[in-house]
């Protein structure tokens, strides 16, 4: 069977700087969940941008079904099926939830399918239905996040990129962020998760790796990750 998605040998550097070095990490099926944990400064969002055709490594491959990304304009990633929810959420502030949702969707051309996508995703998300006509700006952060994820979940991809969703939210916004992530993973969302939680992470991924100083310094099950004590000493606060 072959591996859905790839990352081979990256080395991304910032001037003299080697900020990534040779990681390997891979997403094996359809459905999966996969998490990238570590600190800050880590090289987390680095490798996000290098995905997404922001950066261009020095070395390396990236590998999603039958495209090089690498080999792909960064206007066109979204429609190779490769979605993302960027860190910081970076809405349309000035346009309506509507509009932003629409946005997700430009690759797309059926209207009528678009349509009943945008009313599934009022269903899904009833704050975003009751304020659709608001500028995104006015919403609360929470709500500002549901409709990034919701904006990436309107090009229907095949493989969905997180990249810290839970930052800069309270506590009981972050568990809402978090089963919403398990719902999408149940409905058979692909997704790769970055996230700097290592615990509420590690809980809902089936496979994690832990990235330090630019390198992936452990890998495994995430459930048995969860519970190993070198991780939670170093990663968990426990």
């Amino acid at each position: 069977m072959s591996t859905l998605f790839a990352i081979r040998d990256l080395h991304i550097f910032y001037g003299s700087i080697h900020a990534v070095k040779g990681i390997n990490l891979e997403i094996k099926e359809e459905g999966e969940l996969v998490s990238l944990i570590g600190a800050n400064g880590a090289g987390k969002t680095t490798i996000m941008h290098c995905i997404s055709g922001l950066l261009r490594p020095r070395q390396g491959q990236i590998l999603f079904k039958e495209y090089d990304l690498l080999k792909v304009k960064p206007e066109n990633i979204l429609e190779t099926g490769l979605a993302q929810v960027p860190e910081g959420r970076r809405i349309f502030t000035r346009l309506t939830v509507e509009d932003n949702l629409e946005m997700g969707a430009y690759t797309r051309h059926k209207k009528s399918e678009i349509k009943a996508d945008m009313e599934k995703i009022f269903q899904r998300f009833p704050r975003l239905a009751e304020r659709r006509r608001q500028p995104a700006g006015t919403l609360s952060g929470g709500e500002q996040q549901m409709l990034a994820i919701a904006r990436a979940m309107m090009s229907r991809p095949k493989l969905l990129l997180m990249d810290e969703p839970s930052m800069g939210l309270a506590p009981l916004l972050v568990r809402e962020v978090f089963d919403l992530i398990q719902e999408m993973r149940s409905e058979g969302t692909t997704i790769l998760l970055v996230e700097q939680n290592a615990r509420m992470a590690l809980s809902i991924a089936d496979r994690a790796y832990v990235l330090e100083t630019g390198r992936i310094v452990h890998e495994g099950v995430a459930s048995e990750m969860l519970h190993d004590e070198r991780i939670r000493e170093a990663y968990l606060g426990s």
